[in-house]
């Protein structure tokens, strides 16, 4: 029987793709206020830029490609039970050959009524005012923006990966945004954990374990030396 192995990933992982981290210095998203483009309210106030911003992300998706972290988590798959948990929307983990992968925070290539949290629709196009439900209710993204709650069934699949691991991996996040950096602290205490990231040393939280090993580089470097570990 295979190992099982679990894989917490952030924006860190595509970045080396080229998708934007999303998130300037500054504060703003693509210099737009994080309150207009990612929150109930900047919905409500101007669906239209929404729509325009999630747009121009789902079009920058097509001209990138998974890359050498990705690529190594998905060939882990010959060895281990593999189950990816990400905080990312892009599709990346996918593409790369990932079969099991829990978006936390919603996914770029699907939409959603705007009165539910479900009846995703796969989308790969701009989405506009006018395009609706077989109810005739707009769509909105499928992604979880500020001041909503995670898909609770989606957090049960992530906590019970995380409880039932042999091996984890936490790659390309800063364990900052709540309650996604929880999950991690669900696994045994007996489970090793690879923290990879170029802040990694400074990440040491999680539980105050000591079999953690902290990887202070980018993640496709980062992943090279988890698989040579993890394959001797």
């Amino acid at each position: 029987m295979k190992k099982k192995l679990f894989v917490f990933s952030g924006a860190g992982v595509s970045a080396e793709s080229g998708i934007n981290t999303f998130r300037d210095s500054n504060g703003l998203w693509e210099n737009h206020a994080i309150e207009d483009v990612a929150s109930p309210e900047g919905w409500r106030k101007n669906p239209a830029l929404v729509l325009e911003f999630y747009n121009k992300r789902r079009a920058q998706l097509k001209e990138v490609q998974p890359n050498e972290a990705h690529l190594i988590i998905a060939s882990l798959e010959d060895q281990f039970e593999v189950t990816v948990v990400t905080q990312n929307v892009d599709n990346l983990h996918e593409r790369a050959g990932s079969s099991r992968v829990i978006h936390l925070h919603g996914e770029l290539t699907k939409v959603r009524p705007e009165n539910s949290l479900r009846g995703e629709i796969s989308w790969t196009d701009d989405l506009v005012l006018g395009d609706v439900s077989a109810n005739g209710i707009q769509l909105r993204p499928h992604i979880v923006w500020f001041g909503e709650f995670l898909n609770d069934s989606d957090m049960f699949a992530a906590r019970q990966a995380a409880e039932q691991a042999d091996v984890c991996i936490v790659i390309g996040t800063s364990l900052q945004v709540y309650p996604a950096n929880e999950i991690p602290h669900y696994t045994k205490q007996n489970c090793p954990i690879f923290l990879v990231d170029p802040n990694a040393s400074s990440l040491l939280s999680i539980r105050n374990r000591s079999n953690i090993i902290a990887l202070d580089t980018l993640a496709s470097e980062g992943m090279r030396h988890v698989r040579d570990v993890l394959l001797r």
